[in-house]
């Protein structure tokens, strides 16, 4: 099942990247991305807490979207992972639109709004975070050792469409929407390094440049080091990347990788999530598994497609200018 997207009525001006100009597999790889992400949130929020062990005899092989688990979800039924990128989704489609492009303050009231409409969970990092702008307007807080979670690494993958031609942009744009709730190196560099990988592969489809990225993520920072894997998949930053790197560089496979990842338990929202966003990039909608895709629930998919095409077009309306011949 491929989920279908609009025609874009922007047109790479001259001097884009070439890869920019192939806007059919690019919106295939973007939205095979995103639409991966909302699958291996769904599948790993059943999940979300147990044990491999726990995992096994409860349900096998667990591969089927289903919803429950502890928060008692309906089938096709997304968490925070999936509902915070569509808030930073939408906040940097609204700056675009109002002369206010890439406003971090934007970002943080997104968030804020994400809240207040009572998700069906909130990691605490977050919370703090949410609270700690609501209560003095900070944008960022100071470096902690209580910000290395994954949270601010679940949600950045609309930062990362919106600044596609514009690796500067990117930077700054994961940054700050991270600092918001999240300031910690290890976050930093996993948002960073993660997210080069993804706009690698969605730019123009290239597995060795992304791989390329990851493993230089891993010699500058050994801290994440996958091989062996240590098989820990808690929320903290460090497990989650040696879990996402260990089966998105094991397993070709989308439907492989995804469900190694959810079948290791704990934090298998947020895990299959980002799996699922690599391995989506890699093979594109059009592969993703179509008995998957029909269980995410339709306002989900829709949300998805409609984002993922004006993310898109913000990114080629607002990319760097070339550099000087």
């Amino acid at each position: 099942m491929r989920a279908e997207v609009s025609p874009m009525s922007a047109a790479p001006a001259a001097g884009a990247p070439a890869a920019l100009a192939d806007l059919p597999a690019l919106r295939d790889r973007a939205l095979g991305a995103y639409l991966g992400l909302a699958l291996g949130d769904a599948l790993g929020a059943t999940v979300e807490f147990m044990t491999p062990r726990e995992i096994a005899l409860r349900h096998g092989v667990h591969q089927q979207i289903t919803g429950g688990g502890w928060l008692k979800l309906a089938p096709g039924q997304v968490t925070d992972d999936t509902t915070m990128s569509l808030a930073l989704g939408e906040a940097l489609l609204r700056g675009a639109r109002d002369g206010r492009l890439h406003d971090t303050g934007l970002i943080a009231e997104a968030y804020v709004a994400w809240w207040r409409g009572k998700p069906v969970d909130c990691g605490n990092t977050c919370r703090r975070g949410i609270q700690r702008y609501l209560r003095d307007g900070s944008l960022a807080g100071p470096q902690s050792d209580g910000d290395g979670g994954n949270g601010a690494l679940m949600r950045n993958l609309p930062a990362a469409l919106a600044t596609l031609g514009d690796d500067a942009a990117f930077v700054r744009v994961s940054l700050a929407q991270s600092h918001v709730t999240h300031h910690h190196p290890l976050s930093d560099a996993a948002v960073l390094g993660i997210g080069h990988a993804l706009r690698a592969l969605v730019v123009d489809g290239s597995v060795l440049r992304a791989r390329a990225h990851l493993d230089a993520l891993v010699r500058d920072l050994p801290v994440f080091r996958y091989a062996p894997y240590p098989r820990r998949a808690s929320g903290y930053v460090v497990d989650t990347v040696q879990t996402v790197l260990h089966f998105y560089t094991s397993h070709d496979d989308f439907e492989d990788a995804v469900v190694g990842a959810v079948n290791q338990g704990d934090d298998a929202d947020t895990t299959g999530a980002l799996v699922g966003m690599l391995a989506g990039a890699r093979c594109g909608a059009a592969a993703l598994p179509s008995r998957w895709v029909s269980r995410l629930q339709p306002a989900v998919r829709r949300a998805i497609t409609e984002q993922t095409e004006a993310l898109l077009a913000m990114a080629l309306r607002h990319r760097a200018p070339p550099p000087p011949a």
